[in-house]
């Protein structure tokens, strides 16, 4: 199985899946700008049409896209992993609804921010509105540790992928307490410590 990634894009969240799985995968650079594979230069749209990561490929040479889906997929491959509810369960909906909310209204939230043709009047209401998506997730984890409550899921580790590039489009995330405590909950755990070193040490690896 290989993992297309870039650091710090939406492909760190099926990385942070498949460790919590135990699952083991081939990590595969991708310059995204480029669009090609940093290790040998090749085409990533001979991979991805679409031209974006994650793109999970599978050991029968399948290959999945769409962040979302491929999560849920890890997570289906390990049930013991407690990653996704049962298929058909009224929880594994809930858990549906999340991500599609963090896809949708969070995710996409941030790209007129990272764009810099956006025009500024633009992003100040883009700003406002991750604010109030913002706003909503705060005051759900004020009182619960996870989405799921106590569980942690695949919903999760697609949150604090994308809570953490607060950083690079100015946005504090203290102001939202709750949120920052999610966050820091999750970068405590293994998988996200492994996964983060994992990626570190690649991109390093290649630098030298």
């Amino acid at each position: 199985m290989k993992l297309y990634y870039a650091p710090g894009t939406c492909s760190f969240s099926p990385h942070i899946a498949l460790r919590e799985a135990g699952i083991t995968a081939e990590l595969i650079q991708v310059d995204i700008k480029k669009r090609r594979l940093v290790a040998d230069g090749s085409d990533f749209s001979a991979i991805n049409p679409k031209g974006y990561v994650p793109v999970l490929e599978l050991d029968n040479g399948v290959r999945l896209t769409e962040g979302p889906a491929i999560v849920q997929y890890i997570a289906d491959l390990k049930p013991e992993s407690g990653l996704a509810p049962g298929a058909g369960t009224l929880e594994r909906y809930q858990l549906q609804e999340w991500l599609g909310f963090i896809n949708s209204e969070v995710h996409k939230g941030f790209s007129p921010l990272f764009n810099p043709e956006t025009p500024a009047d633009y992003k100040s209401i883009a700003l406002r509105n991750l604010a109030n998506r913002f706003g909503f997730l705060a005051s759900y984890l004020a009182s619960h540790p996870y989405l799921m409550g106590e569980q942690f899921t695949v919903a999760d580790g697609y949150l604090y992928t994308v809570l953490g590039w607060c950083q690079w489009v100015g946005i504090d995330i203290k102001e939202w307490p709750a949120l920052a405590a999610f966050s820091e909950r999750v970068a405590g755990r293994p998988s996200v410590t492994a996964a983060l070193a994992a990626e570190a040490a690649l991109s390093a690896g290649r630098a030298a």
